[in-house]
């Protein structure tokens, strides 16, 4: 079938079709059409569709082109000749959903190499050739949306599975973790590290990178704070169980037999990608992982943001008057709608404020520039160190909100820590018995301990 075939299929399925219109009109856009007249066609049944919320008759559509005011008479002419041709045609629903989605993204990558080329020939002056590969992802990311929702009474056998079905997650390899989190970070959610500067985050993460690896996970490390080479020399310490000064006294034999015995331990793969500050949005990482799928049959389990206040959004492109609150909720909204589409448990931390930097305690209030950013999380711990914890090599880490139990229960818990090897390691439960607010006690209690602290955030609900 030729393009102008496609196109004009389209065009006669939009107003015959009900069904058809209501499920490919919001991808298809007016620019996919070579003939003016048949653009100016599809622009009226998008704006009739958008106004009356129903398909229009051809009846409806020549008096709406007849109310026009910029159009000559032989493009009147003719946009009516193709409105009368519009008729019915008796094809597969599904086949021809498929074969408009297939027009729309070729459309889409043929519209976007010709923006491109107009700005490296500087025919575009408005655009910069740094905006070229977001045009370009943005045309391979076209595609139609399957899904129609859950049909609650007709799906309940789907809903009785899932209940009974165990939800595959991404285990810690520490304890406390593990109990607070059902057993790990499920997938289709966004997780929240937060900690002020040096206390641990980047620490953390590169850690579990490390533990999800070992446990034959295929791991995307994306960092936009330090280089890749600084995050996979941390992984290397904590995987190697050497000290960072030693690992670069390691001689070549001695680190390829490490590396041997790494690679040996794990079925799954880490990619380390380094972006420049502020330089990057979901839509960067969404190529990324479709580049990574064709280059290296590379499917992440999990990815790992480093970090997310220093990301950029795809929704505040080029604009410069927008507060910190809104870019910050809507990096943190991106991103979970990018564990959701990939099917992955995404982990990213954020800073503490001022105050909270300076606190021996943490909570959703000192979250860094949005408070946007707790809402839309499914799971917010804090990392809490002073000097005291320093010299014990422990830190502290308190629940702020947990979709996946309740928060309330070992609500605050001491990991330790060794700086120099990059790694968390779980200490003695008796040291976790003097913590204060800590909610611990087993599940089968009827009472909490008396001397636990309500956090007045433990019952909010976002």
């Amino acid at each position: 079938m030729n393009t102008q075939t496609i196109e004009r299929t389209t065009l006669s399925n939009l107003v015959s079709n009900e069904n058809y219109c209501r499920k490919v009109l919001p991808f298809i856009k007016a620019d996919y059409f070579d003939v003016k007249e048949e653009r100016i066609v599809f622009e009226e049944i998008h704006n009739f569709v958008d106004k009356y919320s129903k398909v229009p008759t051809k009846i409806s559509l020549e008096i709406e082109v007849e109310s026009r005011k910029d159009l000559t008479e032989i493009e009147h002419s003719k946009i009516v000749e193709i409105i009368k041709t519009l008729d019915s045609t008796d094809v597969d629903f599904d086949w021809l959903v498929d074969t408009t989605e297939k027009f729309c993204k070729d459309k889409a990558i043929y519209n976007a190499v010709v923006e491109g080329i107009s700005i490296i020939d500087g025919r575009d002056k408005k655009r910069a050739p740094d905006a070229i590969p977001d045009i370009l992802r943005d045309a391979l990311a076209v595609s139609f949306d399957n899904a129609v929702g859950h049909d609650y009474l007709a799906d309940s056998d789907t809903r009785f599975d899932y209940y009974h079905r165990i939800e595959e997650r991404v285990p810690f390899d520490l304890e406390f973790f593990n109990k607070i989190t059902n057993g790990g970070l499920p997938n289709k959610t966004l997780n929240i590290a937060l900690a002020g500067t040096g206390v641990g985050k980047s620490l953390f993460m590169c850690h579990m990178a490390a533990s999800s690896l070992s446990e034959g996970k295929n791991v995307l490390y994306i960092t936009l704070e330090m280089a890749e080479e600084r995050i996979a020399e941390r992984i290397d310490a904590n995987l190697m169980n050497i000290t960072m000064d030693d690992l670069h006294e390691l001689p070549k034999k001695m680190f390829d037999d490490k590396i041997a015995k790494i690679t040996k331990k794990t079925s799954g793969s880490l990619i380390v990608k380094e972006y420049p500050t502020a330089s990057a949005h979901s839509a960067h990482f969404r190529g990324l992982i479709k580049e990574l799928a064709i280059k290296k049959s590379f499917k992440p389990d999990i990815i790992f943001i480093d970090y997310l206040n220093i990301c950029a959004s795809s929704r505040f492109k080029g604009v410069q008057n927008a507060n910190s609150y809104t870019i910050v909720k809507s990096i943190a909204e991106e991103l979970r709608g990018l564990a959701v589409e990939c099917n992955v448990p995404i982990m990213s931390a954020t800073q503490t404020t001022r105050s909270g930097f300076a606190s021996t305690d943490v909570d959703l209030t000192d979250t860094s520039e949005s408070f946007g950013l707790p809402a839309t999380a499914d799971f917010m711990f804090a990392l809490i160190s002073n000097e005291e914890l320093d010299k014990l090599n422990q830190i502290v880490v308190k629940q702020l909100k947990n979709r996946y139990n309740d928060p309330t229960i070992n609500k605050r818990f001491v990991l330790g820590i060794d700086r120099s090897k990059m790694r968390l390691y779980d200490v003695d439960n008796t040291q976790q018995n003097d913590l204060v607010d800590s909610g611990q006690f087993t599940p089968n209690s009827q009472t909490k301990a008396t001397n636990q602290v309500v956090d007045k955030y433990d019952d909010f609900v976002f």
